[in-house]
């Protein structure tokens, strides 16, 4: 869409948010014996961590990690404990530090240790000494206690995690895949992997705010940490201080993860027209990237070379792993994600040539870790009932192929929540305009993973309690990742000063 009619549908869409909330009334549910007190009970003892220099690959001079116990089940908060990795860097300029400022990272299955890793030191050049910055690795990741599902190798693939559909666009093997996968899960995930919920993962940063000692946290929340914020902030509106939610999906409760990953394929149609911009580029020749002398004539090639590759894949660097069509499209969907487009181009360039050797990167040749795998598939399997109907997937499969090529068919396959063992604890939580006015959302025009439109339905939800800056830029994750420089100040000076756009705004390139 051009960007003029974003704008416009932009309008038109939040100039509802006010007369929606003033309709509605919706309130924020009460907290229950099943969901947790929204405050420690009298007399509960907060947890005390105990601050050590962290030792892992690239830790940052100062970065602090410790471990933090909180209950496998809240219902029963005096049993069994699990361990979590947590991590500060504390403010390096006390004079200017006004509090604490949480990192929630995305996923599921992000690492907010790894996290503050890589972003730390920006943050803490933008933020000027405002906040000590902490962050934990959630369960099931990282430092953190894990759950092992005990999948086979050929089931933890990316491409074959998610539902790539086969060539022909059949799904009866990624029915059997997902059925397998959520067997394996009942049989070997135990406690810990039906503990994998975003419900906990709020309960848990509302623990380490205890355990720091801090009345209220102010957040930076990335992709799924966009919704884990907002779930936080309704349920624990008094202890947020300053909100900031980038890259946001839609809340919608009776689509949480599925309506996420059904949205992708709108998002790699929103993103790829900057791919084929690049690609088009006479500035390529120099590198051997270009691919075709015009825009519109890359996405035919793209699909084009995939349907081949789905004829008769390729072998590649890596033993026993051919380049096939939804290897290539996968390769394309993470290259949509950040700025580097020359690896996807280049895999398109060897898929092309008869004498070339196609060179996978790791994630999309590899399995990941059956750990890593096993948080991916439980948080979103444990959050909500998904449908059961097999030929519904199949019927949506198809019909998401033809429209969206570029993905497929696979954001609306069918997944192992479909065969889930267990339902889930509790329901998901509703996002609502009720709560303070001290959220910020910034969002990309051309996000892959969580499209415009979807972030739209978020700021619709938070009503009056948000402003949103909208940045005419591409990929996934705005705040100092696209270097749009309205952007960046926008969040910085609402996290330093208190200051938000007195109604949502536009960041042009």
């Amino acid at each position: 869409m051009p960007t003029h009619r974003r704008r416009k549908a932009a309008a038109v869409a939040l100039s509802t948010v006010a007369v929606t909330a003033a309709l509605t009334g919706t309130a924020a549910p009460r907290a229950s014996a099943l969901t947790g007190a929204a405050e420690a009970p009298a007399g509960a003892t907060a947890p005390v961590l105990d601050w050590k220099d962290c030792t892992h690959q690239g830790a940052l001079p100062g970065q602090q990690c410790a471990t933090l116990p909180v209950p496998l089940d809240y219902r029963d908060p005096g049993g069994r404990q699990l361990g979590l990795a947590v991590t500060r860097l504390r403010s390096d300029r006390p004079q200017a530090r006004r509090g604490t400022l949480l990192v929630i990272p995305g996923g599921p299955g992000g690492s907010g240790v790894q996290r503050l890793t890589s972003k730390g030191p920006d943050l803490a050049r933008e933020l000027a000494g405002a906040y000590d910055l902490v962050s934990l690795d959630p369960r099931g990741v990282g430092g953190s206690a894990t759950a092992s599902c005990g999948l086979a190798e050929e089931d933890r693939h990316l491409v074959t995690l998610r539902s790539w559909p086969g060539p022909d666009g059949s799904t009866a093997e990624n029915v059997a895949r997902s059925r397998r996968v959520a067997e394996a899960c009942a049989a070997h995930g135990g406690p810990e992997l039906r503990s994998f919920t975003t419900a906990n993962e709020v309960r848990d940063i509302d623990r380490l705010r205890q355990a720091l000692g801090e009345r209220k946290l102010s957040a930076w929340g990335t992709s799924y940490g966009t919704y884990v914020g907002a779930v936080y902030a309704q349920r624990f509106p008094r202890h947020t201080d300053r909100w900031v939610l980038d890259s946001s999906g839609d809340p919608d409760p009776s689509r949480v993860a599925r309506g996420w990953l059904a949205n992708m394929s709108v998002g790699a149609d929103d993103r790829f027209p900057d791919f084929a911009a690049w690609a088009a580029d006479p500035a390529r020749d120099a590198e051997g990237l270009r691919l075709a002398a015009h825009p519109e004539d890359v996405r035919p090639l793209v699909l084009e070379v995939a349907a081949r590759l789905d004829r008769e894949p390729r072998p590649s660097n890596v033993p026993g792993v051919p380049l096939t069509g939804a290897r290539l499209l996968q390769a394309l969907q993470t290259s949509l994600y950040g700025n580097s487009f020359a690896p996807v181009a280049r895999l398109l360039r060897a898929a092309q040539d008869p004498a070339a050797v196609p060179v996978l990167t790791p994630d999309v040749s590899g399995p990941m870790p059956d750990t890593d795998a096993t948080v991916t598939v439980g948080v979103i399997c444990n959050d909500v009932s998904w449908p059961k109907d097999v030929g519904a997937y199949e019927r949506a499969a198809a019909a998401d192929r033809s429209a969206h090529p570029l993905t497929a068919g696979m954001p609306a396959n069918i997944t192992p929540c479909a065969f889930w063992k267990d339902r889930p604890v509790e329901q998901p939580t509703r996002i609502t305009a009720d709560g303070p006015s001290n959220v910020l959302m910034v969002q990309n025009l051309r996000d892959p993973s969580t499209p415009y439109a979807g972030a739209l339905k978020m700021r619709e939800a938070l009503g009056g309690r948000a402003r949103l800056v909208t940045v005419d830029a591409g990929g996934h994750g705005s705040y100092l990742g696209t270097g749009n420089a309205c952007g960046d100040r926008a969040v910085t000076r609402f996290l330093t000063t208190g200051q938000r756009p007195e109604a949502d705004t536009y960041c042009g390139r």
